[in-house]
């Protein structure tokens, strides 16, 4: 297994050090390879440091480096990964014409080179360059098998059923913080990601890249269903409830609906309830301005996000640019008084909103969302604004049966009448003694 890292910035790996921002890991990278790296604690941050690695940049047109990584520290709440590295000196900078007819033995693909990001790759860096002769043989060269990566760690709580979960609930230490849930049901898989930031198995993104074509074709195509909708937040939601992947990610005020959502598929895969406690200043409103600038996000093409520069701090010159100026466009038609300052920051951060409950499913759930910003991310293990605990989940059907008893359900979950008629169909089915 190797690294594989690359960026835009020419010149940048001659200096001591590198930041990527956390979204940018594990870009490209397999599903059962990253689930290893869903938190980045030490025993990952060593398993990191073991691999060799091949450092890039976009464009296929400058020489890669072989080498390895000396420090990885993350910044910023998690939300950035500090790397410093090394070349070996026994190995001088290859051409990419000389890796290009090495790509798909070494699991780059094609979009790879004109992304700035960091991949793990499941393939043996050295063995594949010297019997392709760009390098020479060695001895004692790193090599991390994928047996050795570190298993996931498991969650700090287990429920078997109704009864335990809820003593978990009641003994979680929140102080004053409000509290959100998320069920997953499949614990080993999920991650704390909207759908449309997801990818598939092989590490690379589903949906990303066309949000706006599909924002857009869903309100052409359906149009009434969204004539009551003021904010482009609003729109979003229904979006979301018609399942269209979004920059929104489901958590509710209700335990027992997490816990539901962690049982109610995969009854063969152990499920989780993640549990999200923040400080209640921090929760915005539907009408907030800083949930605007973000979910306007989705307007925006993917070439204007990804050619806003967030390097500088002078906020009026990070508003100067004409990608941001289009956002603010977007903004000033549903706040035409919205003053036109966009902090940086916020456009790359993960909010905690709470939306209008505009149809019975919200309402029954006690909805709220995660809105993430412009290739933000939220780790596994939380941040500084959000505090993150897990509790693992067992015993599912069970745990169904009871939640049926407290009237949590298929019928009381989606209230609508189909789902209604299938769950009265289910419960008087004709059962042989």
């Amino acid at each position: 297994m190797f690294n594989f890292l690359v960026t835009s910035s020419v010149g940048a790996w001659d200096d001591i050090g590198y930041l990527y921002s956390r979204s940018r890991f594990l870009e490209y990278t397999s599903e059962d390879v990253a689930a290893s790296f869903r938190e980045l604690k030490k025993p990952q941050i060593d398993a990191l440091l073991a691999m060799p690695c091949l450092f890039a940049y976009e464009g296929e047109s400058e020489p890669v480096r072989v080498g390895r990584l000396l420090k990885i520290k993350p910044r910023d709440g998690m939300r950035e990964l500090y790397i410093e590295y090394e070349f070996d000196p026994k190995v001088a900078p290859i051409p990419y014409e000389k890796i290009r007819p090495l790509q798909n033995a070494l699991d780059i693909r094609g979009w790879e080179m004109s992304r700035t990001h960091w991949a793990i790759k499941d393939e043996d860096l050295f063995e594949v360059l010297t019997h392709a002769e760009v390098i020479q043989p060695a001895e004692h060269r790193p090599k991390v098998q994928k047996e050795d990566l570190p298993v996931p760690p498991p969650p700090e709580h287990q429920a078997d059923s109704v009864g335990r979960f809820i003593e978990n609930v009641l003994g979680l230490n929140n102080g004053s913080h409000e509290i959100f849930y998320r069920g997953h049901s499949k614990r080993s898989k999920y991650l704390l990601e909207p759908s449309l930031f997801r990818k598939d198995g092989a590490g690379n993104f589903t949906h990303l890249t066309c949000e706006d074509f599909m924002f857009r074709e869903l309100l052409v195509s359906n149009s009434g269903d969204f004539g009551d909708d003021v904010y482009t937040l609003d729109r979003l939601v229904r979006a979301q409830h018609y399942s269209l992947p979004t920059r929104l990610f489901d958590i509710t005020s209700n335990p027992l609906i997490g816990l539901y959502f962690a049982c109610v598929s995969n009854q063969n895969e152990d499920g989780e309830v993640i549990v999200f406690s923040m400080k209640s200043s921090q929760i915005k409103y539907f009408d907030s301005d800083t949930a605007s600038c973000i979910a306007n996000l989705a307007r925006l093409s993917q070439a204007d996000k990804d050619a806003i520069d967030y390097s500088s701090a002078d906020v009026r010159k990070f508003n100067k640019q004409s990608s941001v100026k289009r956002l603010l466009h977007f903004i000033k038609e549903e706040k035409p008084f919205f003053e036109g300052r966009i902090k940086p920051s916020d456009l790359r951060s993960v909010i905690c909103v709470k939306g209008k409950h505009s149809n019975n499913r919200i309402s029954f759930q006690s909805g709220a969302f995660l809105l993430f910003g412009h290739d933000a991310t939220l780790a596994e293990e939380g941040s500084q604004d959000i505090a993150v605990q897990r509790i693992g989940v067992t015993n599912k059907a069970a745990i169904l049966k009871q939640l049926d008893q407290l009237n949590i359900n298929e019928r009381t979950v989606y209230p609508n009448i189909d789902n209604s008629a299938k769950y009265i169909a289910k419960r008087f089915t004709f059962k042989s003694a």
